[in-house]
């Protein structure tokens, strides 16, 4: 509730002995355990018009979870934080491997170069049994949930609102799969909007869930910095992926790297050794494959990480509109090609890892 947050509640406890004394407590009582006057009156407030039982058969119903810090299964990770938020709404589940968890963030405007460093990033420690924390936002935050469900392994996502009120809405979708195969968790109560000044919290409780922090694309004032400050703040390793110097979307993570304040990483191995954790799965030995054709031999030398028009691919290499557009739609399906939008392609990292071109 308003005016009450952890510092508070945790006073309030030390002074009561439990949460629930403190609840009942008289207001000349609390005011005596340090609550002002305008904590107290949301307090009171809150007391008048609050049906515990039927707030619990609401979480019940909604088949969420709700976690405390008396509980065992509270995350240790997060538990080992400065004032950590007293109350976890969960919906899906936390399993002991998710204390192996690596937080990736970043801007809201991700480019191609930061999806496509995401995807190849997140789909390697995926695969290697790291759970993949991040905030539901659009952009990065939206890559790394995916491609860490698309490697078959285990993403948590942290909410800024109510479970039930999934922001933005088009991560709908998404948020059902993440719930399906990893958690949704929130520190707000069901029905809570995502007002501004949820967010940096939510920030702290992503970090706070991980061993470190990986920034892959993040411009000046993108809050992922605030997830790499709470990183640091707690303790944590903090890692960034260099961009180009010409792109003010990536001037964030450059000058993490600059300041020392983070490691630069360029693979997932970079992350894996500085957390000391061994890798279970080793890239697969690049094999040769022929190309289906000569077009897609010729398409396949023109695609690179920069995405590139369907227009210019077809006038570099001297080859019908159409006969481009079906043989890239082909190679799309082959997983050798990835649309980064508006027809433009790029070659897919999962392709460039895995085959060499004869």
């Amino acid at each position: 509730m308003p005016g009450i947050g952890p510092a508070r509640l945790k006073r309030l406890i030390d002074y009561f002995g439990d949460a629930e004394k403190a609840w009942r407590a008289a207001p000349i009582d609390l005011a005596r355990a340090g609550l002002d006057r305008k904590s107290l009156q949301s307090l009171m407030g809150a007391r008048d018009k609050l049906d515990l039982d039927a707030e619990m058969r609401r979480l019940r119903d909604f088949g969420a979870t709700v976690l405390t810090l008396a509980d065992e299964a509270y995350p240790h990770l997060l538990r080992e934080v400065s004032l950590p938020p007293p109350v976890l709404y969960v919906k899906g589940a936390l399993l002991p491997g998710d204390d192996f968890a690596v937080a990736v963030v970043g801007t809201r405007y991700a480019k191609t170069y930061g999806r496509e460093v995401t995807r190849y990033l997140v789909g390697d420690l995926a695969r290697n049994r790291i759970s993949i924390v991040s905030g539901l936002a659009l952009g990065i935050d939206s890559e790394a949930h995916r491609a860490a469900l698309d490697a078959g392994g285990r993403t948590i996502a942290v909410l800024g609102s109510g479970l039930d009120v999934i922001y933005p809405s088009e991560n709908s979708t998404l948020a059902r799969a993440i719930a399906g195969s990893g958690a949704l968790i929130t520190e707000y109560p069901l029905g809570t909007k995502p007002d501004r000044g949820n967010f940096p919290a939510r920030n702290r409780i992503i970090s706070g869930l991980s061993l470190g922090t990986l920034v892959t694309q993040a411009g000046e004032t993108s809050g992922a910095l605030i997830t790499a400050y709470y990183a640091l703040e707690q303790g944590r390793e903090v890692f960034a992926v260099p961009g180009s110097i010409l792109d003010r979307g990536c001037a964030g993570t450059n000058q993490l790297v600059q300041r020392g304040e983070a490691k630069l990483v360029t693979r997932a191995a970079d992350v894996l050794e500085e957390l000391n954790l061994t890798m279970v799965s080793t890239p697969a030995e690049p094999r040769v494959i022929i190309p289906g054709d000569e077009t897609e031999r010729e398409l396949l030398k023109q695609l690179s990480d920069e995405p590139l028009h369907v227009d210019e691919i077809a006038r570099a290499a001297s080859l019908p509109i159409a006969q481009v557009t079906g043989a890239l739609t082909l190679m799309e399906l082959k997983g050798l090609v990835r649309q980064a939008g508006g027809m433009n392609y790029v070659l897919a990292h999962e392709a460039a890892a895995r085959y060499v071109v004869d």
